[in-house]
């Protein structure tokens, strides 16, 4: 069995995530921030007349901040059934094909409870790629402060 993956970078690391779940990849455009929203989420944004929410991942993991370049992408994926929701990431660098049996399972002593959304480390050539799980990247408070992002702004 093989698994298809979407490859991004954050800080110098590769991730990965289940190309099922991406709805898009769009250059970085336009946020506009909303008030009282948690500290990783940097707004809404236009995205063919619907409104997006729009996290950035670097904070959500905890990672230093950057300014925006040319490789910024937002991926646009399903968080949750139709939830879509926008990830800032510091570039999408490719879509790969990869066998099952080249992922292993979280080792024990990188699994916390703030590293659930890790579901597995696939080694692909000489990277490893830190396999992420959409669905717990976000708490089940964070995913309902997210669905009143739209309603903050009207």
């Amino acid at each position: 069995m093989e698994q298809q993956l979407v490859l991004f970078d954050l800080a110098n690391e590769h991730y990965g995530i289940d190309i099922a779940t991406v709805d898009g990849i769009i250059k970085m455009q336009g946020v506009t921030s909303v008030p009282h929203a948690p500290s990783f989420v940097e707004g809404v944004t236009n995205l063919r007349g619907s409104i997006l929410p729009v996290i950035d991942l670097r904070k959500r993991f905890e990672l230093p901040s950057i300014e925006a370049t040319n490789e910024t992408r937002i991926v646009v994926a399903n968080m949750e059934g139709s939830r879509k929701v926008g990830m800032i990431v510091d570039a999408v660098t490719e879509v790969l094909t990869i066998p099952e049996d080249c992922i292993e399972p979280t080792p024990p002593i990188v699994s916390t409870i703030d590293s659930t959304f890790i579901i597995g480390i696939a080694k692909v050539d000489e990277r490893l790629v830190i396999l992420l799980d959409l669905a717990s990247v976000l708490n089940e408070k964070e995913k309902a402060s997210l669905k009143t992002l739209p309603a903050a702004i009207s």
